[in-house]
Formats: structure tokens, C-alpha cells, sequence
């Protein structure tokens, strides 16, 4: 049996080359491409396994329509051209009497590939529904970066080789950068020192030198406090600084209030670790700074990522190789042309915007604005993963509702829905890749024959395209064609391979491109902007976060064994997880006669969530870290972690804020 190349499709910044044995029905075996330029072959265990995924006996491989209550499950296959009738007639129903206004794509990252994730945008478009803001992730990360170094690329996790320290801020790698780990793991042998900043240390503080725990929410303190002393002590490099960014001096003179006993007092970090911390920093040539994303998903996230994207450069390490940061966009694309498959040409009216993270409240039959009346969900599983949980079901259980879900198993939002239409899995379709953590791009053809009636996404969005009576000639070709024109007008990451580059692409595989000049600053001015007069807030500084009511901080940490809320079919996975976990100090245990392993109950306005007690001191005190999303099933009170989650926005790029909840504990 041959193997035939692969491409992971899942929301992860290594986008890994996978080799899949198949014996022209079904896959029989998976392992890692040594030939994919990031990851040589290493792959998770999730995806060691991917074919009991894609072969579950649990799997949706019919249209299925709702026979009794939203919520309850239960549901009778229907044809294909019954499902398809049925939409289409609801969505004409629903342009007629409200208007466009009132239907909603929804989808983020079920599917990380750019054809099969962003496809529906071109009928919506056409269609003039809503406007989906997708900011669930890290955008408020993304954007606190831009807000200093604009487009410049930052570290690719290969570059990291070159680092003599590693500060590790905020990113659980073991969960979230596997094969980042290979690389920190081989610096710590040659004796490079990591240290490793976080709220919730359980899975990295094994692979680190030094813990530093830090209230969630405040980790901008601690990077002002830092900069401090290195302003203080001359270890700064103020030559570069001076010539390389604007707003240095003012950003200097504003340090003098931020000393390490004021950080104590917000962060919880010693001030006599935060000093020696600094000068640790301060005496490497290339340090780096691996970022993670959920310090950025706090109201003050923007201006969290701001202070640590200026403090990697207050050493000058960015004009060294290995030196500066690794975690936010490293500069390697764009590689097509999106606009080729999302076709913003085809919408004719303005449209309705509705953020990603107020599902909830956009779906609340009181609000004001035009009732979202047809919901369409793809890629997504917002019950499970989305700010508000019972806001969510609330809305979804509304009758005047029409919910859709492309799925291939019956997840927490699928139980909702009108109709379920059968999805693929990312063998049984063509796409192509964009890393989001590596300058790396790829294709991906289609291995095996979908299974049942399974159909992809884009071929979905072509059936309701024709069922609406669209005659663009886009909605007229297969994956393989549009792919083809991707391929045929690349952007600027793939003007200059070689043409053995272009082969692997035709043939299906991973390409690698040039890192990007770290310091050839891709901004306005054109320099690193320290200062930005186009913000709201142009000098950098700590703000408050959200916070609330409650004594404790709640977090949400991410599972090695599962990601977001994929792989919850597969049993193996979930059961080495173990049940829903709230990590808390053993100081706010004692306090609230909490042992190790108790069932509890975490509370707050929104609602209440049942866990197990994981009592460890790699935990921050005045914080309590849920690990994992779950299925409603495996809870004991049937709510998951994200019932205690806000719909709050961050102050940069409207992004969740689902770390910067407050609740409080007790025995169950």
C-alpha cells in the first residue's frame, strides 16, 4: 500500500506534513512527512492516530433533520436534496421578510486549510448575509504586535536555534508547539537557560529552569517592571533604541513609577526576581521571547502584548540572529490570493458585522437589532468553545431559529441544529495550507473517497449556491480548480521559489520560504513604534484588566491529549485526559477546605460549572485553570467551562477575553 502525502488540518502553528497509507478506500496508517521543512516528520499523538478519526463508527455520513426538541439529539436521515431544498427555502424565506441582516455564517477553526475554512464567505457574500468578525483566538495578540512592529516578521520557531535565553511568556508548548519543544529541549542540553513565565505551569514547568508564576491578567506589569530595571541599570541599548524606534525617550521617562516593588504588589512576582530576572535577560546576546496567546485574551491584552513585543528589543536583540521574538506572525506570506475564494467582489450591500464572541447576545431574541433568523455553523463548535455558553444554548433554542451545521459527529452545537449536513475529513478533500507560526505553505489532494454521503464544505456551498439560483460562474468549479487559480496568480511569499518548490506544490506537499529581515521594520514610519499616535492609547502603559466580583482568576489552559474541542470522539484521548480539572493553589484550597481531587463547584454570574480539584503550587495564587474543552456529556452538571466566560472585548482587536473571568469555589 502506498503512502500518499498529507497535510494536518487542525488549529495548530506548525501546519505538520503527514505521509497516509491507504488502500484506496480507507486510511490504514499515518505518520509524519520527513520531507515537511518545520516539523522533519515529528508529529503529535493525536494525529498518530488520525485514522480512528476519520473511520469512527460514530461519524455522521447522511443529512440528518431534526425530529423533536433543539438540544435533545435526536434526529432522521433525509436526502441531499431534501437538506438542500430546505435551506434554500428558509434562507429565501428569511431575505424576503427580514432582509440579509438576518442570517449569520459561522466558523472558525474546526479547519484550518484556506479552501475549506473560508469558502462559504463567497455565497454569504453574494447572498449579503452578516459579516462574521472572527477574533475567538489570538487577534488582540496580533494586534498589540502590529501596534509596534506592524508587518515585520517576527522569530520562525527554526530561527530559535540561534537563542542563547528563552523566556517561554504565557505559551503551554507541550500542548500548543510540540515541535517547538524539540528545539527548547536541545538548547536546555547545550546549556541555555529557559525560563518560563505563566499562570498555569503544570505540563512546561518539567522542561523549564525557572518558574515565574504571574497573576493572570498582569503580565504588562511585569514587562514595564522589567524594562525598568534594565533602564536603570544602563542595560538597556539606547543607541539602538534611540535610532531604531519612535517614542523611546517619552516611553523611558514613564518607566520611573513602574519599579519591581510596585510589580510585586500587582503581579505577585518578588521584586528580587523580577531584578535578577532582568538582568539574566540583559546578559544574553539573543535572547528570545516565545509568546503565547493567552495573556492577550484579557481586556488589557493588546496592551499586554504591546509592553513584551517593546521589552524584546529593549536589549537590541532583534538585530542578532536568534534574538527577539517568536510567537506572532513570522513574515513568510501572503502566499495566495484569499479574495480569490472568500470573493468580497460579489457582495453588493454593507454589511452587518457580528463579532464572534457575542454569539450570545446576537443570538438573544430581546436585542435590538434584525433577528439573526437562519444560522449556518462550519468548522466551528460554539456551544463548546464560545463566551456565554448558556447565552449561546439559550439563543439556539430559540424556535424561530433555522440552524445548520456542517459536521462529521454529533458535537454540543449539533445537537441543536435544524438540519446536520455530513462534512470530510481533510484526506477526502483537496486544499491548501498556510502555517501561521512558520514561513511554511502547502497542498494537499484528496486521498480517499469521502465515506456515505459526506461531502466537503465547498461542495455544500456550490449545492446552495445553485438552490438560490446564483449562476456566478465561481460556484461552478470544483476544489481542484480553484486551487489550480490560487496556484496560478501567487502573492508575494511564493513569487520567488524555485520551480521545484512549484512541483511539490502541483504534486501536493510543504514548501519552505526565506525568514523574514527582523529588522527591516515593515511599519508606517519605519521604524519600531514604541509610541503610536494612530492608537487610542499612543503611549504604552499597564491598564487594568476586566477582572469582576470574585476572588479568583479564571483561566483556560489548553489539553496536550485534545485541541479545542476536536478529537472528543476519540476515546483513548479523552480518557489518558482524564475528567474536567480546575487547578488551583494549594493556599485557595486550604482557604476553602479543598482537597486534591474534591468535586467542585466554580461559580460566577453567569452560571455554574462542575469539576474535579487539582490541588498544585504550579498553580498562581488567586488563580484556577480549567484544562481543556469537553463535551456537555462528561460534565457532571452538564455546563462546560466556558458558561463562566464574558462576551467583553479586548481593547485591540476585538478579541475574546475568555481568560479574564472572575469566579468563586467551593466543595461540591
Amino acid at each position: 500500500m502506498p503512502f500518499q502525502k498529507a497535510i494536518c488540518p487542525y488549529d495548530c502553528p506548525t501546519t505538520c506534513g503527514l505521509l497516509v497509507k491507504t488502500d484506496g478506500d480507507r486510511i490504514v496508517g499515518v505518520q509524519g512527512d520527513p520531507d515537511a521543512p518545520a516539523p522533519h516528520g515529528k508529529i503529535c499523538g493525536k494525529m498518530r492516530r488520525y485514522e480512528k478519526s476519520i473511520h469512527s463508527p460514530d461519524r455522521i455520513l447522511t443529512p440528518l433533520k431534526r425530529i423533536d426538541a433543539k438540544g435533545s439529539g435526536r434526529f432522521t436521515p433525509i436526502s441531499w436534496d431534501e437538506a438542500i431544498a430546505a435551506i434554500a427555502a428558509q434562507w429565501r424565506r428569511a431575505l424576503r421578510e427580514s432582509g440579509p441582516d438576518s442570517i449569520l455564517p459561522f466558523y472558525y477553526s474546526g479547519v484550518m486549510s484556506l479552501i475549506q475554512r473560508n469558502c462559504g464567505e463567497a455565497l454569504f457574500n453574494r447572498m449579503g448575509a452578516c459579516s462574521l468578525v472572527k477574533t475567538l483566538c489570538a487577534s488582540a495578540k496580533g494586534a498589540g504586535y502590529a501596534a509596534v512592529m506592524g508587518k515585520t516578521g517576527c522569530l520562525d520557531p527554526r530561527e530559535l536555534d540561534d537563542s542563547d535565553f528563552f523566556l517561554v511568556w504565557g505559551a503551554n508548548m507541550k500542548a500548543t508547539r510540540l515541535q517547538g519543544m524539540a528545539d527548547l529541549l536541545r538548547a536546555r542540553k547545550r546549556g541555555r537557560r529557559v525560563v518560563l513565565i505563566e499562570s498555569y505551569a503544570h505540563d512546561m514547568a518539567p522542561h523549564c529552569d525557572q518558574v515565574v508564576l504571574v497573576t493572570p491578567g498582569t503580565d504588562g506589569a511585569l514587562a514595564l517592571a522589567l524594562m525598568h530595571v534594565l533602564v536603570a541599570e544602563n542595560l538597556a541599548d539606547f543607541d539602538f533604541l534611540e535610532k531604531e524606534s519612535l517614542g523611546f525617550e517619552e516611553f523611558k521617562a514613564s518607566l520611573a513609577a513602574n519599579t519591581p516593588l510596585w510589580a510585586q504588589g500587582v503581579t505577585g512576582v518578588p521584586a528580587r526576581v523580577i531584578v535578577a530576572l532582568a538582568r539574566e535577560y540583559a546578559t544574553a546576546s539573543a535572547p528570545a521571547i516565545i509568546l503565547g496567546s493567552g495573556n492577550s485574551r484579557h481586556g488589557n491584552g493588546g496592551m499586554t502584548v504591546r509592553l513584551i513585543t517593546i521589552l524584546s528589543a529593549f536589549t537590541g536583540a532583534w538585530k542578532r540572529r536568534g534574538g527577539g521574538l517568536c510567537g506572532c506572525d513570522p513574515g513568510g506570506g501572503p502566499y495566495v490570493d484569499a479574495r480569490r475564494i472568500t470573493r468580497p467582489d460579489l457582495r453588493e450591500n454593507t454589511a452587518r458585522r457580528v463579532n464572534i464572541n457575542k454569539l450570545a447576545s446576537t443570538l438573544d431574541p430581546g436585542q435590538t437589532q434584525t433577528p439573526i433568523r437562519c444560522l449556518h455553523v462550519y468548522a466551528s463548535n460554539p456551544v463548546g468553545s464560545v463566551c456565554d455558553q448558556q447565552g449561546i444554548r439559550r439563543g439556539l433554542r430559540n424556535p424561530d431559529l433555522f440552524t445548520v451545521v456542517h459536521e462529521r459527529f454529533m458535537t454540543d452545537t449539533a445537537r441543536y441544529a435544524d438540519i446536520i449536513l455530513p462534512a470530510t475529513f481533510s484526506v477526502e478533500h483537496t486544499d491548501c495550507y498556510s502555517s501561521y507560526g512558520y514561513c511554511t505553505f502547502g497542498t494537499a489532494y484528496k486521498t480517499i473517497p469521502a465515506p456515505g454521503a459526506c461531502k466537503s464544505n465547498w461542495d455544500i456551498f456550490r449545492l446552495l449556491a445553485q438552490a438560490m439560483g446564483y449562476t456566478d460562474s465561481h460556484f461552478d468549479r470544483g476544489e481542484q480548480a480553484l486551487l489550480e487559480e490560487l496556484l496560478r496568480h501567487p502573492m508575494a511569499g511564493l513569487q520567488g521559489i524555485s520551480e521545484t518548490q512549484r512541483e511539490t506544490l502541483r504534486r501536493g506537499g510543504l514548501i519552505s520560504v526565506p525568514y523574514a529581515d527582523h529588522t527591516a521594520w515593515k511599519t508606517p514610519s519605519g521604524r519600531m513604534e514604541i509610541v503610536n499616535a494612530a492608537l487610542a492609547a499612543p503611549m504604552p502603559g499597564y491598564r487594568e484588566n476586566h477582572g469582576g466580583p470574585y476572588p479568583l482568576r479564571l483561566i483556560a489552559a489548553p489539553s496536550v491529549e485534545t485541541l479545542n474541542s476536536v478529537f472528543l470522539e476519540r476515546e483513548g484521548l479523552v480518557t489518558r485526559r482524564g475528567p474536567m480539572t480546575l487547578a488551583m493553589h494549594p493556599g485557595d484550597a486550604a482557604a476553602r477546605g479543598i482537597a486534591d481531587g474534591d468535586a467542585v463547584m466554580a461559580h460566577n454570574d453567569l452560571g455554574e460549572v462542575a469539576f474535579v480539584a487539582r490541588v498544585t503550587p504550579l498553580a498562581a495564587k488567586g488563580a484556577v485553570a480549567a484544562v481543556g474543552i469537553f463535551r456537555a456529556s462528561q460534565s457532571a452538571n452538564g455546563n462546560l467551562v466556558n458558561t463562566l466566560h464574558h462576551e467583553r472585548l479586548s481593547d485591540l482587536g476585538e478579541a475574546t477575553t475568555l481568560n479574564d473571568n472572575t469566579v468563586e469555589v467551593r466543595r461540591a
